[in-house]
């Protein structure tokens, strides 16, 4: 008949001394105090597997893990065996689970994948993204495993932003719609990383109030306009602010874009602008017209040694997002008047009045055409699209230098701009 073992205490525990071997103290059910000749005393717990084979556990150091502890998990080892489950392969398996709970949960792959496709996008858009993951939705699905967070979990936080309202006193449900938007790119990286099996984002489209755009404020009257380009000329402010200014009504990108253009994507031979439109995420070009190339090299002086070319101070960011309001506002120009994105359209207003066809227009808007993206819509119409942006030009400096334009027809013939 087995020996059986008297059961430690603490007293015994401290009093056990260190010796020039390991040796162990038993507490019975396979149970012991492993002391080796440091002095750490280990939890070590032996027993057989199904197969006979004898294995064993550890249960953590004394006194981190006191003999009350050491007890319990030896219990709670025993029921496994009897169950005839492998104690130190559930332990295993429970390690790994918890391992892939903090990899695997909404905020965990959230920053991974604002990481790996929001960062290197714009500022602007990188901010924005962030606030919604802080503000609108780590705080209520961050620790939940990304693949059980139902479409309804989702629905409730984008609800949330919807029922908001901004300064104004209206419903964000474009920054609702938005979010829906993100979140959809956000589970398709889960998808794509083994995390999730489906895009519940995409389930909920149709579930917000969808957003009605509205008109930004635009010039289409050709007298104001050519006395809004006297206006800017006359500017007095930074360089780089007057020179945005300059250039925003040639080029009609949005403000965004235009703040934010590096010189690295300007091509003076070839006389184009390219970038990727986040927005859209196709790739761009803009074709600049002697006028704009004029208006960019003024910048060398100032911004030529950064990254950005409407820049401040040290090129290294570029003019904030309110500055081309701002000085528009300077001049004497409300939002109610013109907001910098009114120049788009302005721009496809007066073309198309001039003669210029929608989808050379659109296509240089940097519209998304339907089923068409990337490099496949970059290059479509682009010899077309050259000599419109020259005749743009052309036209706003017919303007800018006729004190009262008759109609758009004089001024088209004027500005020998081709009909297409």
């Amino acid at each position: 008949m087995p020996k059986l073992a008297i059961p430690l205490t603490d007293t015994k525990i401290r009093n056990a001394k260190p010796r020039d071997k390991i040796y162990s103290l038993a507490d019975g059910g396979g149970l012991n105090l492993e002391i080796s000749p440091t002095g750490s005393k280990i939890w070590r717990m032996r027993y057989r597997q199904e197969n006979g084979k004898a294995n064993r556990l550890s249960f953590g150091e004394y006194p981190t893990v006191s003999l009350q502890d050491a007890r319990e998990k030896r219990t709670e080892a025993r029921k496994l065996i009897i169950e005839g489950i492998d104690p130190s392969e559930s332990k295993k398996a429970k390690k790994v689970a918890k391992i892939e709970a903090a990899t695997n949960n909404f905020e965990a792959v959230a920053w991974e994948w604002f990481r790996i496709k929001i960062e290197p996008l714009s500022e602007t858009h990188k901010a924005r993204t962030k606030a919604y993951l802080e503000n609108d939705l780590i705080p209520y699905l961050g620790k939940q495993p990304i693949a059980e967070i139902k479409a309804i979990d989702l629905l409730r936080c984008l609800r949330r932003i919807e029922s908001r309202k901004n300064n104004r006193g209206q419903r964000v449900t474009e920054t609702a719609n938005r979010v829906r938007t993100l979140m959809s790119g956000l589970w398709r990286y889960a998808i794509q990383t083994s995390r999730a099996e489906r895009d519940i984002a995409h389930d909920l489209l149709g579930a917000l109030e969808k957003h009605v755009s509205k008109n930004f404020s635009h010039i289409v009257d050709q007298n104001l306009l050519g006395q809004l380009m006297r206006d800017i000329d006359r500017y007095v402010g930074s360089p780089a602010t007057k020179a945005a200014l300059q250039l925003l009504p040639l080029v009609f990108t949005r403000p965004g874009e235009l703040r934010q253009a590096k010189w690295k994507d300007i091509n003076f031979i070839s006389k184009e602008w390219r970038y990727l439109v986040t927005k859209t995420e196709i790739d761009h070009i803009v074709p600049l017209s002697d006028q704009a190339i004029q208006i960019i090299q003024s910048m060398r002086p100032y911004t030529g040694f950064g990254e950005y070319v409407f820049s401040a101070g040290s090129g290294a960011k570029p003019i904030s997002d309110g500055t081309i309001n701002k000085a528009l506002k300077t001049l004497g120009y409300s939002s109610e008047v013109i907001q910098p994105h009114g120049f788009r359209h302005t721009a496809a207003t007066a073309l198309a009045e001039l003669g210029w066809g929608e989808d050379k227009i659109e296509r240089q808007l940097s519209h998304l055409v339907q089923g068409v993206k990337g490099k496949y819509q970059k290059a479509k119409y682009l010899e077309d699209r050259r000599e419109m942006m020259k005749a743009w030009s052309t036209y706003l400096d017919t303007l800018k230098n006729t004190e009262k334009v008759l109609s758009i027809k004089h001024v088209a013939i004027s500005s020998n701009s081709a009909i297409r």
